[in-house]
């Protein structure tokens, strides 16, 4: 296949020498670039499990999120991603399935050499692999589930089918990662195990919402998706086929005051899975806060602001702001006050220190 002679360099090089292990690391930071920062914390096994699980989560995303596609398209591109596990023969037929998917020249990027994903992950031990491969496959199975339900794009239609999306796409992600620290990690017992796992779903799934929220427009106007439900539209006299109407603005910004509270909820629930990590486990801690700030931070932005429901608009924390998390969350991750004090912080006003 042709490399794409606008990949970024160490991206194109390692496509090029056919390194699975490069090609990962160089698109991670390209895909997304806050759980590259996490990602990169977590050692060994652990670590690489844990970037090529993302990577192919990220894949899943792209063939759910690309406009124009027939269901029953995907469905074979998504089943042929589940038997590529197996089958490198099937790697191949997914390749050249996706060949034609609209989409981000980096997710592209991606879903086209998926074949250096699937090789980098086979090299995990088998357990780790199977647990990663049971979370994926519950992720897809249920993404599956929504692009045939709405074959013209997603348009959630009550708060419980919110939830059932949010569980797919996001508390599977909880799961496994718990699972994954559990067997990783020797400072988690069983018990300690056991303890996470209550917490783990809330702790993805506020995330999700989060990136939700902010979104809004970016959903609808991009990749032909609404998540905010009908139900909660319709009791604030609007409807999602309205959802970015100039004049329909405040009766919009008040629909999504129930998922705004179900972010704030999971978010603090997030917060209590964070501190129930054990402090020997340094790496996970640290890999859990700094998204967990981030979407503190984006939800502080988010309740005093109509930007996500504007066309074009999304919520974003400044740069400054980012920066200085990067640099206090490190310092704090082991004191468990020190975490309550920087997110409680964090939640009332930007946290910006002064850079020379």
């Amino acid at each position: 296949m042709p490399i794409d002679p606008s990949l970024d360099p160490a991206i194109a090089a390692a496509v090029a020498t056919r390194d699975a292990a490069r090609f990962c690391e160089a698109i991670l930071p390209a895909v997304s670039r806050t759980f590259a920062l996490g990602i990169r914390v977590l050692p060994g096994d652990l670590g690489q499990a844990v970037l090529d699980a993302y990577l192919l989560c990220r894949i899943a995303d792209t063939v759910e999120d690309a406009p124009g596609i027939a269901p029953a398209d995907k469905g074979v591109l998504f089943n042929q991603m589940l038997a590529g596990f197996d089958d490198p023969a099937e790697v191949a037929r997914f390749i050249a399935g996706v060949q034609t998917l609209p989409g981000e020249p980096a997710h592209l990027a991606l879903v086209h050499h998926a074949d250096l994903v699937y090789a980098h992950f086979s090299r995990l031990p088998q357990k780790t692999r199977d647990v990663v491969r049971t979370w994926v496959t519950e992720m897809v199975v249920g993404m599956d589930k929504f692009v045939h339900r709405y074959p013209d794009g997603i348009r959630i239609q009550t708060l419980e089918e919110y939830k059932e999306y949010c569980y797919y796409v996001a508390g599977t992600v909880g799961y496994m990662l718990t699972d994954l620290w559990f067997e990783h990690a020797p400072s988690i017992g069983r018990k300690r195990y056991e303890v996470l796992r209550e917490r783990c779903r809330a702790f993805a799934e506020a995330l999700q919402t989060v990136n939700i929220l902010k979104d809004v427009a970016v959903d609808a106007e991009k990749e032909n998706s609404i998540y905010v439900p009908e139900e909660l539209l319709r009791a604030h006299g609007s409807t999602q086929g309205r959802i970015l109407a100039p004049d329909l603005l405040a009766h919009n910004r008040e629909a999504l005051g129930r998922l705004i509270d179900l972010a704030w909820h999971d978010l603090d629930e997030a917060r209590t899975y964070l501190l129930d990590i054990p402090r020997r486990a340094i790496s996970i801690r640290l890999f859990c806060l700094l998204p967990l700030l981030f979407a503190y931070a984006t939800m502080r932005d988010l309740v005093q602001s109509s930007a996500m429901l504007v066309p074009g608009g999304t919520v974003k924390i400044s740069r400054r702001e980012v920066k200085s998390l990067l640099m206090a969350g490190p310092m704090l991750v082991m004191s468990n006050a020190g975490v309550r004090k920087l997110m409680d912080r964090v939640r009332r006003r930007a946290f910006e220190l002064v850079f020379a």
